[in-house]
């Protein structure tokens, strides 16, 4: 259940409210790797510094500290912060700061790569945090947006069931209108049993649409002992700050 917005803040429903089943679902999420394969190919980030705007608990900032010269995730609900810090805190170079994506707790031109996902940047009314990120980022360097993309059933069907009001083709036109390119990623979520399946699809819809997405799912996987198999649909978004241009305070 949605809750009054804080500080500017708008609460997330799932991870503020259910994280250990939020953790279940960051591990179910991209099993095949195809969002880092395609992030890697637009953005690379080996040896560079990476900023995570709305890291949550910091599930993904330790994939970037595989490579990069220093990790810093973001998340205004201290929650949160607490848990992501304790998550990294035996990872070199990699740090969680509190702060939301509209101010980043962050001086200019500190980051070669900026990104985000599944988080604040949702289309038209993000354009602060499109302006924080293009604070903080080198010239040249990249924001990179991953978001849901809703015109992928059966997940992006069921969350247009839940958001009818929300307009897929005006949402890519505003991101295409800001300077982003946009590259449509197929990937698998993969649950190991059916408790798990049913615990994220319940914390990600409402009960009604929740009860037809479990149906969809169970009768999609039969009654396998191999997990349960869910087809997602991704938008990356990814536009450089030009390198010969500077905002206004900028080096």
């Amino acid at each position: 259940m949605w809750k009054p917005a804080r500080r500017g803040v708008v609460p997330s429903p799932n991870i503020w409210y259910h994280p250990d089943v939020y953790e279940l679902e960051n591990r179910a999420q991209d099993i095949g790797g195809e969002i880092w394969r395609v992030l890697a190919e637009e953005c690379d980030w080996s040896g560079r510094d990476v900023v995570d705007v709305g890291c949550g608990d910091g599930f993904h900032l330790a994939r970037f500290a595989e490579s990069a010269k220093s990790v810093i995730g973001v998340e205004p609900h201290e929650p949160l912060v607490r848990r992501a810090r304790r998550r990294v805190r035996e990872l070199p170079s990699t740090e969680v700061r509190h702060g939301s994506a509209q101010r980043l707790p962050l001086p200019d031109s500190c980051a070669d790569v900026v990104h985000a996902r599944t988080a604040y940047f949702f289309g038209p009314g993000c354009e602060p945090g499109l302006r924080e990120a293009d604070r903080v980022l080198r010239r040249g360097g990249a924001l990179a947006i991953v978001d849901l993309d809703v015109t992928s059933g059966p997940y992006g069907d069921w969350m247009r069931a839940d958001l009818p009001h929300y307009d897929p083709p005006a949402v890519e036109s505003f991101f295409a209108g800001q300077g982003f390119r946009c590259r449509r990623v197929e990937t698998r979520w993969w649950f190991r049993d059916r408790a798990a399946c049913e615990a994220v699809l319940k914390i990600e819809f409402s009960p009604v649409v929740a009860a037809r997405a479990i149906e969809e799912v169970l009768r999609r996987n039969g009654n396998s002992d191999g997990g349960y198999t869910l087809p997602v649909g991704y938008r990356v978004h990814v536009r450089e700050k030009p390198a010969g241009i500077m905002l206004s305070g900028q080096r």
